[in-house]
């Protein structure tokens, strides 16, 4: 099987002395409610599935064969998710709550007084650099609310996601319709979290994430929503020891040619 790596990402990680190769499966787009996710995962992963493997499964894919989605036309943005949207401490993974409809979509899940609050406290807990307590306090899965944006596809510029339905049953499902060890995840290139996956991982939810905490689905375009993970064999650890000599050489080769520039543009400054 040829494994396939989305641009910027590692076909190997190292994780408790382990290499471990994911394989990134282009599936083609889909829309809400237009699919099963067990025919989704058979069409595309069962074939290549093999005892000991691991698919992680991106939130978005799960939620929208549950239909968990939004649609602005059903919304009305009030004052209050405009004035705290504007106070969202952005991230490299995009404005988050600081859109004002996604903002709205937690006011609607969670409440206004428990916002509120939990604005308040957060904002507190930010100044004194403890973050993400506003999502904690939130709670009802609002730091896992997606879409409102064109990131990646246009389709979501007036629909929001929400986060899947009871993932771990989810998991529990694919494993007994499969035999498929699956997790579902809410991952970007700012962290991941496991949401849910089936009971014979038993494993705690650290390793997991940490299979995947570099984002090799992608949170652009890539359309590959299942990321299939098999620990590496020996002859894949021998390359991989090989390219990291290699990458060490390049990378010294650079420096000493680099020290070698300087030393000659000093000696013709003197």
């Amino acid at each position: 099987m040829e494994f396939y790596v989305n641009p910027g990402k590692k076909l190997i990680i190292t994780v408790d002395g382990e290499n471990y190769m994911r394989h990134a499966i282009k599936t083609r787009f889909i829309a809400a409610n237009e699919e099963n996710y067990i025919d989704l995962i058979r069409e595309y992963a069962a074939d290549i599935y093999e005892g000991g493997d691991i698919l992680s499964i991106s939130e978005n894919i799960i939620a929208l064969c549950q239909n968990r989605i939004v649609r602005l036309e059903d919304m009305k943005i009030g004052w209050l998710a405009n004035f705290l949207a504007r106070h969202v401490h952005m991230t490299s993974a995009g404005k988050g709550l600081g859109n004002p409809q996604k903002m709205q979509v937690a006011i609607d899940q969670a409440g206004p007084v428990r916002i509120i609050f939990a604005a308040i406290i957060g904002g507190i807990c930010r100044f004194f650099g403890k973050k993400g307590v506003f999502y904690v306090l939130a709670g009802h899965n609002v730091a896992n609310i997606d879409g409102f944006c064109n990131f990646s596809f246009d389709y979501y510029l007036d629909k929001g996601v929400l986060a899947p339905e009871n993932p771990n049953k989810v998991c529990n499902e694919i494993k007994e319709a499969l035999g498929i060890d699956a997790m579902v995840v809410d991952a970007n290139d700012i962290g991941v979290e496991i949401l849910g996956k089936n009971d014979s991982m038993t494993k705690d939810d650290s390793f997991y994430a940490a299979l995947i905490k570099d984002n090799p689905a992608g949170q652009n375009d890539e359309s590959t929503p299942f990321i299939l993970i098999r620990k590496a064999g020996k002859a894949v650890e021998k390359i991989t020891e090989e390219q990291d000599k290699a990458e060490e050489t390049v990378k010294e080769t650079i420096e000493e040619a680099a020290e070698e520039a300087a030393e000659e543009m000093m000696e013709e400054a003197k």
